[in-house]
C-alpha cells in the first residue's frame, strides 16, 4: 500500500509540474543554449578565417601595417574572452569584441579595394566569398539566438510558470542590447561588383 500511495504521489506531483510549465521550460532553455551554440560556432568560424586573410593582404600590401595589426589584435581579444551568455556584463563585452573585430575586418576590405593585383588574387577572392558567407550565417544565428530568448523570457514570466520558474531557479536571461547590436549592424561588406563609372564632366555650354 506504502508503494503505491508514493507511486500516485509522484504521479500527482509529476502532472502538477508539467501542467505547472516545467517541461516547457526545461525545453524552451535548451533551445536557447542550442541557439547560443550555433552563434559561438559562426563567430568562431568567422575568427578562423582571419589568419588566412591576413597573411593573403599581407603578401600584396606590406604597407598597410596598421590595420592588419588592428585585425589581428581584434581576433586576439575575442579569444581571450570567456563569455557567459547568462551574464549580462560578460554577453556585453563578448558583443563588444565581436562589434570591434567586425569594424577592423571592414576597414581592412577597403583597404584592399586600393590593391588591384590583391582583388584579383583567387585565395583572396575564395577568402572573401567565405566571410560573407560567415557573416550571413552569423546574422541569422544572432536573429534566432535573440528570438529565443525573448520567448524564454516571456514565457518564465507568465502565469502559472513564474511560480514554477521561481521554484526552481529559472531566471529570465539576457539578451543582446541595442548598443551592441548597433555596433555590427553594419557586417563587413563584400563586394563582388565591377567598379562604379567614373562621372564624366557636364559638356560646357
Amino acid at each position: 500500500m506504502r508503494q503505491l500511495f508514493r507511486l500516485m504521489l509522484l504521479a500527482v506531483a509529476a502532472i502538477s509540474i508539467s501542467g505547472c510549465g516545467y517541461n516547457a521550460i526545461q525545453q524552451k532553455d535548451e533551445a536557447v543554449n542550442a541557439g547560443w551554440s550555433e552563434v559561438v560556432n559562426q563567430y568562431k568560424r568567422r575568427a578562423d578565417l582571419i589568419p588566412n586573410l591576413v597573411n593573403t593582404v599581407q603578401g600584396y600590401a606590406q604597407q598597410e601595417r596598421q590595420v592588419l595589426t588592428e585585425v589581428t589584435n581584434a581576433r586576439a581579444k575575442v579569444g581571450q574572452i570567456q563569455v557567459n551568455a547568462d551574464d549580462a556584463d560578460s554577453l556585453k563585452q563578448f558583443q563588444q569584441a565581436q562589434g570591434e573585430l567586425g569594424s577592423a575586418l571592414s576597414r581592412l576590405l577597403v583597404v584592399s579595394e586600393n590593391y588591384p593585383t590583391l582583388k584579383s588574387d583567387q585565395n583572396f577572392r575564395d577568402l572573401q566569398a567565405q566571410l560573407e558567407g560567415t557573416e550571413n550565417r552569423i546574422t541569422v544565428a544572432r536573429g534566432r539566438y535573440i528570438q529565443l530568448v525573448q520567448d524564454y523570457n516571456t514565457f518564465i514570466r507568465s502565469f502559472p510558470q513564474v511560480i514554477t520558474a521561481k521554484l526552481f531557479g529559472y531566471k529570465a536571461k539576457p539578451n543582446f542590447t541595442v548598443d551592441n547590436e548597433a555596433q555590427i549592424a553594419q557586417p563587413p561588406t563584400v563586394d563582388f561588383g565591377t567598379p562604379p563609372a567614373v562621372p564624366q564632366p557636364a559638356p560646357a555650354q
